[in-house]
């Protein structure tokens, strides 16, 4: 597991004498790792003089192979490099030596110096180092080397200087999703673009409408350190166009285009007439409106109202065509037409409204009557219900039924054991829509007989019987 420690730069110069670059800077070691209190001061390495016409301070060199001491850490390299810090790595040495390691000492040697100054005090068992609040321009050489009991193994040269300039990062800016399509506003309304981008250091930022400088009495422009902001407090349909964003940073720059588009309602279409009426049927046609209100048109709204009422009632909306019919118009009323314009902010203002009404005139008809023959529905009686055989109770007044068709109406004679009983006050006889109906009140076993029922009309006559028993209670 490689492990990191943060040490802060220390400052000398190529004046420095030996004494100043042995003193020893504060090291903070980060996460677990701490640096070896006991490591002691005087098994630093001793700083070498670089050789004077080499590009890199030379390193020491190694002592004779000892047992006890640590061989040089491998691959030193710089991992990452800002405007104020640096950060180098290494892999441990392939031998440690026989009294174990204690740590590494890291030290740096700034270009035209002579003096190696160490970067932590005490050896610190880490394989990765941050130097940071390192000043812009410094550039400087880096070594390191494996320190134990025995002493400091021999260092690692970094093969070239580290210099710490001015970190850019290229410009770039991010357009919104919902700008990436024409920005639509409605005139009247504001118009407010935040549009964030990227750079360091802070880029400069300007702004273009179609290609020309912006007007600053009706646009504002307030640029920050990571967003652009484009503001319109009322926008007018002049204010339409394509508004370009350019970032510049040390020669290098990115753009972007914003498409607004600023709307109002349209104009009523022009000229309408009424072309022609027949039957129930009017023509309509008209033309399209001067002013679209900046955009294309959704279609038209057509409608209509009858002189009576003036109410007016939608017929056509979104319709496309200049020219229409109207079709099921009420016979014997006059209508007025009018035409809407739309777009996306709705109908237009006004409309256009005929001059004319269309009459829509009742068709001159003829009445042919057809030769009409008078059916005959003469007939002579028929019964379609007969009266059916019935036994009553002593006291409990019964009814006896049946039904008859016949044209012209009947006459309905009533008859017990073939005498008429037309009269007698002990039977009540009905007869409703051909049905025939007689009441017999409170029988007793004296009217038992054979009842008959006969319709007569001048076609005819017929008769249905029954028979009719009344029981006598039993005694007891």
């Amino acid at each position: 597991m490689t492990e990191i420690a943060t040490s802060e730069a220390p400052a000398c110069g190529p004046e420095e004498t030996a004494s100043e670059s042995a003193k020893v800077p504060t090291t903070e070691p980060s996460g677990e790792v701490a640096a070896l209190e006991s490591a002691r001061e005087e098994q630093a390495p001793t700083p070498q003089e670089p050789a004077p016409q080499a590009l890199a301070p030379a390193a020491t060199k190694p002592a004779p192979a000892s047992e006890d001491l640590p061989s040089a850490p491998r691959l030193l390299a710089v991992e990452d490099v800002s405007d104020s810090s640096v950060t180098v790595s290494w892999e441990p040495p392939e031998r440690l030596g026989r009294l174990g390691l204690q740590g590494y000492v890291l030290e740096l040697c700034r270009e035209g110096a002579s003096a190696w100054v160490p970067v932590n005090a005490r050896p610190m068992m880490v394989t990765q180092q941050t130097m940071r609040n390192l000043a812009l321009g410094d550039k400087f050489f880096l070594r390191v080397a494996a320190v134990s009991s025995a002493g400091a193994g021999p260092p690692t040269v970094l093969d070239q200087p580290v210099h710490i300039q001015k970190t850019i990062e290229a410009p770039k800016i991010r357009v919104p999703r919902h700008l990436r399509q024409t920005y639509i506003r409605q005139v009247g309304e504001a118009v407010n673009l935040q549009i964030p981008f990227q750079g360091n250091p802070k880029p400069q930022a300007s702004w273009t409408h179609n290609g020309h400088t912006l007007d600053s009495q009706r646009v504002s422009i307030r640029t920050g350190d990571q967003d652009s902001i484009l503001f319109i407090r009322s926008a007018q349909r002049s204010d339409s166009g394509c508004y370009e964003l350019t970032v510049r940073l040390e020669g290098m720059e990115a753009k972007a285009a914003i498409d607004i588009l600023v709307i109002e309602k349209p104009g009523p279409p022009r000229s309408i007439r009424l072309l022609d009426v027949w039957g129930c049927n009017a023509a309509l046609e008209w033309t399209a409106p001067q002013d679209t209100g900046n955009t294309d048109l959704l279609g038209y709204t057509v409608q209509k109202a009858d002189k009576k009422t003036g109410q007016w009632f939608t017929v056509l909306e979104r319709y496309h065509p200049t020219t229409c019919t109207i079709s099921d118009l009420i016979v014997g009323n006059s209508y007025s037409f009018r035409v809407f314009s739309e777009n996306l902010c709705g109908l237009s203002a006004s409309a256009a409204v005929t001059k004319e009404l269309a009459h829509i005139q009742k068709a001159d008809t003829v009445a042919k009557p057809k030769g009409f023959v008078e059916r005959d529905f003469s007939e002579a009686p028929s019964f379609t219900q007969p009266l059916a055989d019935h036994t009553s109770t002593p006291g409990y007044s019964t009814q006896l039924f049946c039904s008859v068709r016949a044209s012209p109406k009947p006459k309905i004679i009533w008859m017990k054991n073939k005498m008429d009983i037309h009269g007698d006050p002990k039977y009540r006889a009905l007869s409703e829509q051909g049905v025939c109906t007689l009441e017999i009140r409170k029988p007793s076993p004296f009217d038992s007989g054979v009842y008959t029922c006969k319709a007569v009309n001048v076609l005819g006559e017929a008769s249905v019987d029954c028979q009719l028993e009344v029981k006598a209670s039993a005694t007891h």
